[in-house]
C-alpha cells in the first residue's frame, strides 16, 4: 500500500501547542495540524495515533485475507465435487468392464450377446471428453485463483494435481483395457457364433439323415450297417442296455472277406467286465464265444465275402451253447461261466472289442464287413425259429434288442444304408 504523503494529527492543545481559552475553562480541545511525511512527530500522542491508523490497516487487511480464505474455500469445495464425479464416472467404467467379463463367463445366452463393441468405446469417449472438459475447467480456475494474487495453499494444490494425475492414469488405464476387451469380445462373439452354427449344422443334417432315413428304407429293419476300414473309430452303438439275463439268443446277418480274421462283430462290456459277452475272430485264431471272460471256440466260417446267417445260444445252466450258421446247427458244448447271469447296464457297441467299458478300441480287432438284423432274445431259441429266420420264412425281432433304425448309432464313419436281406441278388454277392 502507499504512504500518504502527509499525516493528519489531531493533538491536545495544552501539551502540543499550549494554547488555552481561559483558566476557568477546565475542558480541553483539539487542534488538527499537517507534517510532512517523513517528519517524526514532536509528541507522544502522535505515536499512538499513528499505531492506532496501523492497527486499523491491518484489520482491514486481516478482513481482505479473511474473505479471500472463504472464498478459495468454494472454490476447494467445488473442486472436490469435481473430483467425486469424477471417480462416480470411473465406476460407471468398471461396472461396464465387469458386465463384459460377466459375459465372457458364460452366462449370457444368445439373445443376451452385446451391441458391437464400437457403440460401448463410442459412449466412452463422449465420458473421456466430459471428464477432459471437467479436468480443463479445474485448470482454468486454478490459473485464475493464481493470477488474482489470492494465495492458493501449496498442500491443497499438490493434493488436487497428485489426485488429478491419478484420474488421468485411471482413464488411460481403462481406455487401454477396454480396447484390449473389444478385441477379446470380437474373438469370442466369433467364436461362440461359430460353435452355435456348427451344433445347428450338426442337428439339421441329424434331422435330415432321419428323415431320409425314413423314405430310403421300406422297414425300420431293412438296412445295413457298414464298417469298411480296419480302425479303432469307426463303431456303432446300441442305444439300448442290456438286463440281467440267465439265458440269451444272439442272431445276425453278416458279410466279410478280411483277412486274418474279421474281427470283433460284437461286444457287450459291464463295470467291472469289459468282456461280458464278446464274439471275435481275431489273426489266426477260431472264431470265440466270451462270457465273463470265460472262452469257447465256435465252429464257423463266414470270412468269403458273402452274407451269411449266424445265431449264438447260451444258458447259464451248466454253461451250454450252442451256434448256427445259415440255419445249421454246426456246434455245442458246456461249462462256458456256468452259473453267471449275465450283469446288466453295460454298453453293447458293434464293430469294435472294448478294453473298458464304452472305449479303447484295438484297430486290429475292429470288425470289417457289413452287419443287419442284429437281434437278442433272453431266452433259447429253438432250431426251428432259427432256421426259419435262416430261410427268410419268417422274422421275429429280439425282445431285448431289435434291429431298428432308431436303435442304432453310428460313429467314425460307419454307415447306414438300405438292405433287402431275402432278396436273391444279395446272396449271389
Amino acid at each position: 500500500m502507499r504512504r500518504p504523503s502527509v499525516l493528519l494529527l489531531c493533538v491536545f492543545t495544552i501539551t502540543c501547542v499550549k494554547s488555552v481559552r481561559s483558566q476557568e475553562d477546565k475542558h480541553q480541545r483539539f487542534l488538527c495540524t499537517m507534517i510532512p511525511a517523513d517528519t517524526e512527530p514532536s509528541c507522544p500522542v502522535h505515536m499512538e495515533f499513528v499505531q492506532s491508523v496501523q492497527a486499523e490497516g491491518m484489520k482491514k487487511t486481516v478482513m481482505q485475507l479473511r474473505e479471500t480464505v472463504l472464498q478459495q474455500q468454494d472454490t476447494i469445495n467445488h473442486q472436490l465435487g469435481a473430483i467425486k464425479e469424477l471417480t462416480s464416472k470411473l465406476s460407471q467404467c468398471e461396472s461396464t468392464s465387469e458386465e463384459s467379463s460377466s459375459w465372457r463367463n458364460g452366462k449370457d445366452t444368445m439373445d443376451d450377446v452385446p451391441r458391437d463393441p464400437n457403440e460401448t468405446l463410442h459412449a466412452l469417449g463422449k465420458t473421456m471428453q466430459s471428464l477432459k472438459d471437467r479436468l480443463q475447467n479445474l485448470e482454468q480456475q486454478q490459473m485464475r485463483a493464481s493470477l488474482s494474487g489470492a494465495p492458493f495453499p501449496n498442500e491443497l494444490r499438490d493434493l488436487l494435481q497428485h489426485r488429478l494425475g491419478n484420474l488421468e492414469s485411471q482413464l488411460v488405464r481403462k481406455v487401454s483395457e477396454l480396447e484390449e476387451e473389444k478385441s477379446q469380445l470380437y474373438n469370442e462373439t466369433s467364436v461362440h457364433r461359430q460353435q452355435t452354427e456348427n451344433t445347428l449344422n450338426t442337428l439339421m443334417n441329424r434331422i435330415s439323415d432321419l428323415e431320409k432315413a425314413g423314405t430310403r428304407f421300406k422297414s425300420p429293419e431293412d438296412f445295413k450297417l457298414s464298417l469298411p476300414l480296419r480302425t479303432n473309430y469307426l463303431f456303432g452303438r446300441v442305444k439300448k442296455s442290456l438286463p440281467e439275463m440267465y439265458a440269451f439268443t444272439v442272431c445276425m446277418w453278416l458279410k466279410s472277406s478280411a483277412s486274418p480274421g474279421i474281427g470283433t462283430p460284437f461286444s457287450y462290456g459291464v463295470p467291472g467286465q469289459a468282456n461280458e459277452i464278446v464274439l471275435i475272430e481275431w489273426g489266426n485264431n477260431p472264431i470265440e464265444l466270451l462270457i465273463n471272460d470265460k472262452v469257447a471256440q465256435l465252429p464257423l466260417s463266414v470270412n468269403d465275402g458273402r452274407w451269411h446267417h449266424i445265431c449264438i445260444t447260451w444258458t447259464t445252466r451248466d454253461g451250454l451253447w450252442e451256434t448256427y450258421q445259415d440255419g445249421q446247427k454246426l456246434g455245442s458244448g458246456e461249462n462256458l461261466a456256468p452259473w453267471h447271469p449275465i450283469k446288466p447296464d453295460g454298453v453293447l457297441i458293434l464293430g469294435q472289442e472294448q478294453d473298458v467299458v464304452g472305449g479303447h478300441f484295438d484297430a486290429t480287432q475292429a470288425f470289417v464287413g457289413e452287419l443287419s438284423h442284429f437281434n437278442i432274445w433272453d431266452r433259447v431259441l429253438r432250431p426251428g425259429d432259427i432256421s426259419a429266420m435262416a430261410n427268410c420264412s419268417s422274422y421275429v425281432p429280439g425282445n431285448v434288442v431289435a434291429w431298428a433304425d432308431s436303435n442304432i448309432e453310428v460313429f467314425g464313419g460307419a454307415t447306414k444304408g438300405p438292405l433287402q436281406l431275402c432278396e436273391d441278388r444279395l446272396f449271389n454277392n
